[in-house]
């Protein structure tokens, strides 16, 4: 009996995901709920575990190929089942695909992609190739997309050549098992040298993998075509940790700085394309507009260095600001309900509950983690929630399910030095907080100039559902709670 491996839900407005690494390979025995591979979308990375115990079958989804909801990534067998080989061997024609050949078809492309252009082939008609080895990329309207080799053997024929444009259902080339090259295979469709330098474009999967271990191009040997460099380059660079080859430094070092290139084109991560696209269909939806205040933290401050210590022994977590905020942010939401609403349609939806989006920068862009349920939460069950999603977040390991549903949104951009600025919404909410610096500044109180530690606050609201009077009202509650946090325990 086999059992079907399928892409998991990747949660709202998430279509597609590239297969990253597979931890088994057909053959392996594998355990119920064991990791099988590892999918990377473009805000997190999602493991997919077996769903029984048996044997893994065959791999449909290799590395670095693009695959969509609910499609199939590989099979399991029962405990011992052999595994169906992907390519059976049989004598080959001379001129057509024999039994033995297997069809490099274009991978599942992502919702509402019809069609792509081959741009590169890594491999040439004659070249021995791996299961799994990167034969091709293509390039859609939305992301560029890497075709594994299904089988080991020889690249037969390539029907689709670089330049030439594939719908969602072509077949690119051909791999043989037994070595036979067709007569017919357009060789020469490859042949056109790409050129030399920066215009060369590597593997994105090679960029992700230079990215994440912090190692630069001129430290990996390139043996992709035209200089490209590969997923499994970056892999035996990381772990040689050799220095640069001189054939990949040559060409820098003999540039002077004055004949240093201006610019630089550096494709953007699948991550920062959709940051880009959801925060411009944020501001062409919503009817959006920030209003300001300021806060005096003297009280908060006072109150967190007098039972930090305290909180750390009992609770095993460092009370820091923004427990205080979330809370001040419930106590205001409970009064003016509809910044915690959203518009669907021509309904307005209003929320009983508040998750409370949190927002976190990483190294590869800002991802917002859901506090759920934090209308219900103590201090230290906040602090202890940010903790962990903020260390997932910055790991990389933060599950699709976590970054949904939020109703309000905190984003702290004070820990960089931000003394104002104006947030933009996180669709589908109506409102997102905006912390910034703490800094001296001298104010007048009770007829008197004192120093106070002073915070601008911003909150960015659809006006299309919160007016003017309950914007500014949230804010000012906001402030009052901050200002006297015993309002806070009082629910005041």
């Amino acid at each position: 009996m086999t059992t079907e491996v399928r892409v998991p839900t990747l949660g709202e407005s998430v279509t597609e995901a590239t297969v990253a690494t597979w931890f088994k390979k057909p053959g392996d025995a594998v355990a119920v709920d064991e990791m099988l591979c590892e999918l990377e979308t473009d805000k997190v990375t999602v493991e997919v575990p077996s769903p029984i115990a048996g044997t893994m079958g065959e791999i449909v989804a290799g590395e670095g190929e693009t695959v969509g909801v609910d499609a199939l990534l590989a099979t399991i067998g029962a405990a011992g089942e052999a595994t169906a080989s992907a390519a059976k061997p049989a004598p080959a024609a001379a001129a057509a695909p024999s039994s033995d050949s297997v069809d490099v078809m274009v991978p599942t492309l992502g919702e509402s992609v019809t069609e792509a252009t081959v741009s590169t082939w890594f491999k040439a008609v004659g070249d021995t190739v791996a299961q799994d080895e990167m034969l091709c990329e293509l390039e859609t309207d939305k992301v560029s997309v890497e075709v594994p080799s299904p089988a080991a053997g020889v690249l037969a024929e390539i029907t689709a050549p670089e330049g030439s444009t594939v719908d969602a259902s072509a077949k690119l080339a051909v791999i043989s098992a037994s070595g036979t090259v067709i007569a017919a295979a357009p060789a020469v469709a490859i042949t056109t040298s790409a050129p030399a330098g920066k215009d060369v474009e590597d593997a994105p999967s090679a960029k992700k993998a230079m990215a994440a271990a912090g190692v630069s191009r001129d430290q990996v040997t390139a043996t992709g075509r035209d200089g490209r460099v590969m997923k499994d380059d970056v892999a035996r660079a990381v772990a040689s940790a050799a220095a640069p080859a001189p054939a990949a430094v040559a060409p820098r070092a003999a540039v002077s700085s004055d004949d240093a290139p201006r610019e630089e084109r550096v494709k953007m991560t699948r991550l920062r394309q959709t940051i880009a696209r959801r925060l411009k269909e944020s501001q062409n939806t919503a009817a959006m507009l920030t209003t300001y205040n300021e806060v005096d933290m003297t009280e908060v401050m006072a109150l967190r260095n007098e039972y930090k210590d305290l909180f750390l022994k009992k609770h095993g977590v460092k009370l820091g600001f923004m427990s205080f905020f979330t809370k001040a942010c419930v106590h205001a939401l409970n009064e003016v309900p509809e910044v915690n609403a959203e518009i669907d349609g021509t309904d307005v939806v209003y929320k009983n509950f508040v998750h409370m989006g949190i927002a976190a920068g990483t190294p590869t862009g800002l991802v917002v983690p859901v506090i759920r349920d934090a209308d219900g939460m103590s201090f230290a069950g906040i602090e202890k929630a940010i903790a962990e999603k903020g260390a997932r977040a910055r790991d990389g390991k933060l599950s699709m399910a976590e970054m949904q549903g939020g109703t309000f949104t905190i984003s702290n951009g004070g820990v960089y030095g931000s003394l104002m600025s104006s947030p933009i919404l996180n669709p589908p909410q109506s409102g997102i907080l905006g912390m910034h610096k703490i800094q001296d500044r001298p104010m007048a109180i009770n007829g008197e100039v004192v120093i106070r530690p002073m915070m601008y606050l911003a909150l960015s609201y659809d006006h299309r559902i919160v007016d003017g009077k309950g914007a500014v009202t949230f804010l000012v509650r906001v402030k009052e709670a901050l200002e006297d946090p015993r309002r806070l325990l009082m629910d005041l």
